[in-house]
């Protein structure tokens, strides 16, 4: 007889169901940031080059056993002031744009975040709130914006306890909550310097590639 067939159990897709908010156009040119819908720039170019590396791995990892892990990418510093806020946001700016692809900016430098401000988006509730209390969901934190295909996680309120909280097994529970159902999903982390600060390493145990930005 032949062997029985394991049923397949469908997995419930998380989606971001929050009220849209607008990114602040004149914000991302005065920062120097990647502008959607405006010409090609040779910033954009180079992101480009970047993302497709990137994306590369993360369908490589796409049928591994830790798929999850293959969707996220840190984006980190040795030293503060190297340019790593500015090279996370414009990569998701960048995976944003590919049709087939949606991104989630985690702005996981929880001591001095400054994502929402550079996109000058609303604060709310973030990364940390959702770790600290198994109350909040996750995908209830997430913005989404008017940008097609990019969304943002805050990096909720401060605490002494980041560290903690990062290397805690709830941490996975959360990221992998933010990439279920949806294989396409791309998650970039912007940490904090890894010679600064502790999370930075605690966050490197939670994904599957890293960049690493060093100022010429």
């Amino acid at each position: 007889p032949a062997e029985p067939v394991a049923p397949q159990i469908a997995v419930q897709r998380v989606q971001f169901d929050g009220p849209v908010q607008a990114i602040d156009r004149v914000l991302l040119k005065a920062n120097g940031l990647i502008v959607p819908g405006h010409p090609v720039t040779g910033l954009m170019e180079e992101f480009r080059i970047v993302k497709r590396q990137l994306l590369k791995s993360v369908r490589a990892g796409a049928d591994g056993p830790r798929a999850d892990l293959a969707q996220r990418i840190l984006v980190c510093s040795p030293l503060p002031n190297e340019g790593k806020t500015f090279c996370a946001t414009n990569l998701a700016l960048a995976l944003a744009t590919e049709r087939d692809c949606e991104v989630v900016l985690v702005d996981a430098d929880v001591a001095k975040p400054s994502i929402l401000s550079l996109l000058g988006l609303p604060k709310g509730p973030g990364l940390m709130d959702a770790l600290a209390n198994p109350a909040i969901a996750i995908e209830d934190c997430v913005i989404a914006t008017d940008i097609a295909g990019l969304y943002v996680l805050p990096a909720g309120n401060p605490t002494h306890a980041d560290s903690e909280y990062l290397a805690s097994v709830r941490t996975g529970e959360v990221l992998a909550r933010l990439t279920q159902g949806a294989p396409e999903r791309v998650l970039i982390f912007d940490s904090p310097p890894a010679l600064a600060a502790s999370p930075a390493a605690d966050l490197a145990h939670h994904v599957g590639q890293a960049l690493v930005v060093i100022r010429a």
